[in-house]
């Protein structure tokens, strides 16, 4: 009579899994300064700029979008024509709000941080 083996396979996945979430988060953690510091540049940038193309040169908030810099995708706009404002937000992490000032153009309010 033979007796019969159990094969059961070591479960390898979950740690892997475990692993390279462990390694992702580090990595997210380790980069956090410098990413908010692009993020802060980009939002306040895109917000002077787009309040500038929208306010003082009278186009569209969709066309000043469009000057927007490579790598700010992640940018979002968006205008108050009451207070002649725009407003640019990076997810999670920054957002920066150009107004038009007569005689000044658009300035940024002031920083939080």
């Amino acid at each position: 009579m033979a007796i019969a083996k159990s094969h059961t396979k070591p479960r390898y996945g979950r740690w892997v899994a475990l692993i390279a979430l462990i390694a992702i988060a580090a990595l997210a953690w380790s980069y956090r300064g410098p990413a908010q510091g692009y993020a802060s540049t980009a939002t306040a940038y895109s917000a002077r700029v787009a309040c500038s193309c929208r306010f003082v040169a009278g186009r569209s908030l969709e066309d000043c979008a469009k000057d927007k810099l490579g790598g700010m995708e992640l940018v979002t706009l968006v205008e108050d024509v009451d207070a002649k404002s725009v407003t640019a937000r990076f997810p999670l992490i920054s957002e920066d709000t150009a107004s038009y000032r007569e005689g000044y153009g658009c300035v940024l309010q002031p920083w939080q941080g």
